[in-house]
């Protein structure tokens, strides 16, 4: 065993003692150690309920045989830090949360982990952790929010911030926000709809990492403690046969993950994260496959902010399983990858059923017959931008627009709900960006106060920051080159005519090369001053386009 690294032997003697001080017996210390990597903490809503999760993982692995030691790991609620200085710190959580755990799982030999994540940087960063330390480890998030209800309609996060638009545009009074902000958000777990934390933990579960039910199972089901318990048993399954993240996390996997990703309608975020967890795993996973696994791989979901169904309605329509089963018909999804069940991903999936044709669509009868994200190229991003397909209006699929130019968002916003935008505009905000910002921002904030204000179905953002999953509408991020490495998103100016093709994935301003010439030869990037971690990160980060991971991770 590894742990017997650090406690057996004479020369570990000393350590005994410790593990002793700890309340272990010498039967619990002859058995594997597990670390148990909790999230648990009292200001984000998805993690408020991981001490329960925790508690029954640690059943599961005590009744498997092997002895658990629970280590913690920090998350940030997005929400909570969208539209103010806490956003810069979003994203960045990401590596810290890799580093950390990587340090603890090696400074004390844990023979396997079980991670315990739910909300948006937590998940990636923890998938990351596990595939740099390649020990046996199972996932198992918190689960997902049940939907809120207003006026006899399900509701989530991202009616909360578009009725905050919608107070703006005169069309909403403070006491009907107040009433949303009473009963969108009605339980604990991740938000409801398919935004990035919900998008990620299914994403685990189709890579292999988490069991049948991860993804979906509402947060205050007794089906997620149970989920849990299993989880802890699966992991001393996997030391026993030696199964570790690099033998399931293969380029197939993330083909996979890929190709439902587009079925699902997953976040956008996906495309930042997934390259980042194939880089830890040494996977390249080039943003430019995306097109070529979209072309072929059909919309089957239209999760909120794309649709009226939630993440419980997901879970009964058959969960992440059921949709891999659909998808599987067209051969589309390598069935011989190995899982943290033991099992190969054609077993996990074989036999589960659709029992809701709307909340998950045949492949006959698809929302649409690509995926549900697309990458765009042009000469305003030379190097890829990204956007969700699947929640863009069919009106809006094809744009052309003023440009009306911003250098951070909360220069948007106040333009937005000051009335300046108006129908036909493409509101473009950079300066947000991985090394920008820093920290690639989420403009959850302007894109709501767009759809909030009604104009969702006839302007277009465009930014070399990133959108939460419960953006909508032509919200085209990861705009690569960023504005401060250089990027021709910097050299846009007011009224420059923008045209946006996304079935055509083209992205295009209409302006002559020469022109462009001239504007950069009198052009210096903006920089920002800022300090302590943040100022690191500046330093070290890479572009969106491969993942934002850390120079010399």
């Amino acid at each position: 065993m590894r742990s017997d690294n650090a406690k057996s032997g004479m020369q570990q003697a000393p350590a005994r003692s410790l593990f002793r001080a700890l309340g272990l017996t010498e039967e619990e210390l002859a058995r594997p150690l597990i670390g148990v990597v909790s999230s648990y903490n009292e200001i984000v809503p998805g993690h408020m309920n991981l001490d329960k999760i925790v508690e029954a993982v640690k059943q599961g692995i005590s009744m498997a045989g092997g002895t658990p030691i629970v280590f913690p790991a920090i998350a940030v609620c997005d929400g909570i830090a969208m539209g103010h200085v806490g956003m810069k710190y979003s994203l960045v959580t990401r590596d810290l949360i890799a580093d950390s755990t990587e340090c603890m799982a090696l400074a004390h030999q844990f023979d396997g982990l079980v991670m315990v994540p739910n909300c948006d940087k937590n998940v990636p960063g923890l998938l990351m952790a596990a595939a740099r330390l390649n020990i046996p480890t199972v996932f198992v998030s918190g689960g997902p929010m049940l939907a809120g209800h207003v006026k006899g309609q399900k509701r989530s996060l991202s009616s909360m911030f578009e009725a905050v638009g919608a107070y703006a545009a005169g069309t909403m009074t403070e006491e009907e926000v107040e009433d949303f902000a009473d009963r969108v958000c009605p339980t604990c777990g991740s938000c409801s709809g398919m935004y990035t934390a919900n998008s990620m933990n299914c994403l685990t579960e189709v890579l292999g990492m988490g069991l049948g039910g991860n993804g979906t199972i509402p947060a205050v089901y007794s089906e997620r403690i149970r989920l849990a318990k299993h989880a802890g048993m699966a992991v001393m399954n996997l030391i026993e046969k030696n199964i570790c993240p690099k033998d399931i996390m293969t380029e197939a996997a993330f083909r996979n993950a890929l190709t439902m990703d587009m079925a699902l309608g997953c976040s956008t975020n996906s495309m930042l994260h997934l390259p980042a967890i194939a880089h830890e795993a040494g996977v390249e996973l080039n943003v430019d496959i995306a097109n070529e696994i979209s072309a072929k791989t059909p919309n089957l979901c239209h999760l909120a902010p794309a649709g009226p169904t939630y993440m419980e309605d997901l879970n009964e329509a058959g969960g992440v399983y059921a949709v891999m089963n659909e998808i599987s018909k067209l051969g589309l999804l390598n069935l011989d990858c190995m899982t943290v069940t033991g099992k190969n991903v054609g077993e996990n999936i074989k036999g589960c059923e659709n029992k809701n044709t709307e909340v998950i669509r045949t492949v006959e009868n698809p929302y649409s017959p690509t995926g549900g994200i697309a990458v765009l190229r042009g000469n305003l991003a030379p190097d890829s931008c990204v956007v969700k397909r699947s929640a863009v209006v069919p009106e809006m699929l094809k744009h052309e627009g003023p440009a009306r130019v911003f250098d951070s968002e909360e220069e948007a916003i106040a333009a937005i709900k000051g009335g300046k935008i108006v129908a036909g505009d493409v509101v473009v905000i950079r300066y947000e960006g991985p090394k920008g910002g820093p920290g690639m921002r989420e403009m959850l904030n302007p894109t709501s106060a767009i759809a909030g204000m009604g104009l969702g179905a006839s302007v277009a953002l465009i930014t070399d920051g990133r959108f939460s999953g419960a953006s909508r509408g032509a919200s085209i991020g990861h705009v690569c080159p960023e504005a401060a490495a250089g990027g021709p998103i910097g050299l846009v100016q007011e009224g420059d005519l923008i045209s946006i093709d996304i079935n055509a994935n083209t992205i295009q301003m209409n302006v002559s090369e020469e022109e462009l010439a001239r504007r950069r030869e009198n052009w210096t990037p903006k920089t920002k001053e800022v300090s302590g971690y943040l100022r690191r990160y500046m330093r070290q980060v890479t572009s969106a386009d491969k993942g934002a991971v850390l120079e010399g991770n």
